[in-house]
C-alpha cells in the first residue's frame, strides 16, 4: 500500500502547490471545510488562485484567511454570504468571482471528476448566469451548456478515515466534499480521525480510498458557529 498519510498539513501538500494553480475545497459555510489545509495554503503563500467552493467561509475563518491574505485570484462560488472581505474585494474589482448556482457547482465538480467536458441544464436561463453561454433547445425548451470542472488539487475534510483513504461525511459535510473530491489531479483530505482499516463498515464509506492520495489526521477541531443566532428571553 502505497504511503498515504502524512503528519501534518504542510508535508502532505509539499510538491503540489504553484501560484496560479486551480483549486477545488470542499465544505459548506464553516461546516466540512479543510482548515488545517487552508492554513497550510497560507502559510505557503502560493498565490494568484482560482478556487471553486461554494463559497469563501467567513472572514478570517476558512477562505476567509486566503482572501485576507490576497492569495485568491478567482472564485467560482454559489454564495457571498456573511463574508464582507469577499464582498468588499468582489465590488472594488480585486477578486473576480464568477457566480455559478449550488446544483450547477456541485453537478459541474462531479462531471469533471467523470471526464465528462459539459452538460445542458435549465438552471440559470434567462438570467446572468446564462450570459455568454450556448444555448440548445431541447423539446422546445432552452438549456445552458455549463463545463465541468477539473482542477489541479482537491482539498476536503472527511468526518472518519481509514488508514487506506477510504472516508467518511458527516451529515452536510458530505454536499460539495464528496463531489469535489474527484474533481482534480490529486486529492487531499484530512479527517477528524483515522482508523484501522477493516474498522469501517463498507456500507457506509462515502470516498473510496482510490481517490485519496495523501490524508493527515486533522483532530481535534474547535466548532465554529458560522452565524449565532439567539432567541430573546421570555418574560
Amino acid at each position: 500500500m502505497m504511503k498515504k498519510i502524512y503528519p501534518d498539513a504542510s508535508s502532505a501538500l509539499d510538491g503540489l502547490l504553484f501560484d496560479g494553480m486551480h483549486l477545488c475545497v470542499g465544505g459548506f459555510g464553516l461546516c466540512g471545510i479543510p482548515e488545517r489545509l487552508i492554513d497550510a495554503l497560507q502559510e505557503n503563500g502560493v498565490k494568484d488562485l482560482t478556487i471553486a467552493s461554494n463559497n469563501a467561509g467567513i472572514d478570517n475563518e476558512g477562505l476567509g484567511k486566503l482572501l485576507r491574505s490576497k492569495q485568491v485570484k478567482k472564485m467560482i462560488s454559489s454564495y457571498v454570504g456573511e463574508n464582507k472581505e469577499f464582498e468588499r474585494q468582489f465590488l472594488s474589482g480585486e477578486l473576480q468571482v464568477e457566480f455559478c448556482p449550488q446544483g450547477t457547482l456541485a453537478e459541474r465538480c462531479r462531471a469533471g471528476g467523470a471526464g465528462i467536458p459539459g452538460f445542458y441544464t435549465k438552471t440559470g436561463v434567462g438570467t446572468q448566469v446564462a450570459e455568454g453561454k450556448e444555448v440548445k433547445q431541447f423539446d422546445g425548451e432552452n438549456y445552458i451548456l455549463e463545463h465541468g470542472i477539473f482542477a489541479d488539487l482537491c482539498l476536503i475534510k472527511g468526518w472518519k478515515a481509514d488508514k487506506a483513504g477510504n472516508l467518511i461525511f458527516r451529515k452536510t459535510a458530505r454536499n460539495f466534499n464528496a463531489p469535489m473530491a474527484t474533481a482534480g489531479k490529486i486529492c487531499v483530505a484530512e479527517a477528524e480521525e483515522i482508523v484501522e482499516v477493516g474498522e469501517l463498515d463498507p456500507d457506509a464509506i462515502h470516498l473510496p480510498s482510490i481517490y485519496v492520495k495523501r490524508l493527515i489526521n486533522g483532530g481535534p477541531y474547535d466548532k465554529k458557529i458560522e452565524f449565532r443566532m439567539t432567541r430573546q428571553k421570555a418574560a
